[in-house]
Parts: C-alpha cells; structure tokens; sequence
C-alpha cells in the first residue's frame, strides 16, 4: 500500500491567522484570509444579483406574454425557470451580506450591471432564443467569476457551481424547445 507522507511542518495551520480570528467577532465568519478581495466579490456578485433580477422579469413578462400552440408548456417552462433565477438571488444576496456588503436590488441601476438583457419581444420562438441566449451569457459570466474566485472564497465559488450547474440545465432545456 503506498502512502504518501508530509513532513509534519507542512500539515500545520497557520497561528498568528488563527489568533486573528480570536478578533474581530463582529465580522462574523471574515476573517483576515479574505484580505483585499472581499470588496471585489462582493462587486461581481452584486452583478450577478443583478443579472438574475433581469432573467426573473423578462422570464415573469414572457410566461404571460406567451402565446401559440406550444404557448401553455413554455409559458410554464418560462415560469419555472422565473422561480429558479429568484431563488439564485435570493442566494446571492445572502452571500453579499454574510461576506459583510449590501445587496444592491436598486432598480435604475439593474440593467447596467446585469450581464444578460431584458427582453419585450412577443415573437414566441423569439422569447426562447432571447432566454437561451440569456442562459449562456450567465454560464460565461459563472464561468469566469468562478474561475477568477479559485481559493480565495471556496463558499463562494461552490454557490456559484451550484448556479451554473442550473443556468446550463436551464440552457439545454431552451435549446430543446427552439429546437422543435
């Protein structure tokens, strides 16, 4: 059986960090390790909050604006997947505030930081390309924002694995019906 072995001085945890942990209850779970990158985390999820406040409205207008044979399934879908952006909000402006920001839900600002865009077409096999279009612009946006997080938030970027896995499924569930 091979094993690996590591010099006991590798495998120790850093005191003077867990000493400053001892510190600074009001901060909750931040601690020191988030150093200088906590404000920035808090910016690109504060965008991505935004980009899943636009998803729910243009979903929420294109589930009532739906019309035609194949209508009543996707206005459904279009509804789901309305719910399933708010709770992704919901998540993301948890994390804002458990990393010690604010969520940023001011709506005359939501479309300059949002990622994807809002939509007013009544075309329906429009509505499905504009939402699945929409979809892969956020499967990026994961994409990069969790490879930028790495190590230095692994709450954080898990959050957002979970948001993507998601944003892809919802992606694959779009091109299926643009597809009929």
């Amino acid at each position: 059986m091979n094993t690996a072995t590591f010099p006991s001085d590798q495998l120790t945890l850093d005191q003077d960090a867990l000493n400053q942990a001892r510190t600074s209850l009001d901060q909750g779970a931040i601690t020191p390790a988030y150093g200088p990158h906590r404000d920035s985390i808090i910016k690109l999820l504060n965008d991505a909050l935004a980009t899943e406040l636009v998803c729910v409205l243009r979903y929420k207008r294109h589930h009532f604006m739906a019309s035609g044979v194949s209508s009543p399934k996707i206005a459904e879908e279009f509804l789901v997947h309305a719910k399933e952006e708010a709770a992704h909000a919901d998540r993301i402006a948890e994390r804002i505030v458990q990393l010690g920001g604010e969520p940023d839900f001011s709506p005359s600002t939501l479309l300059q930081r949002s990622h994807a865009d809002y939509d007013e077409s009544n075309d329906l096999k429009t509505m499905v390309r504009v939402n699945l279009i929409a979809e892969r612009i956020a499967v990026e946006a994961y994409r990069q924002m969790i490879s930028l997080l790495a190590d230095k938030d692994p709450t954080t970027r898990r959050m957002l694995e979970d948001i993507l896995a998601d944003e892809e499924e919802h992606a694959d569930e779009l091109k299926d019906w643009l597809d009929l």
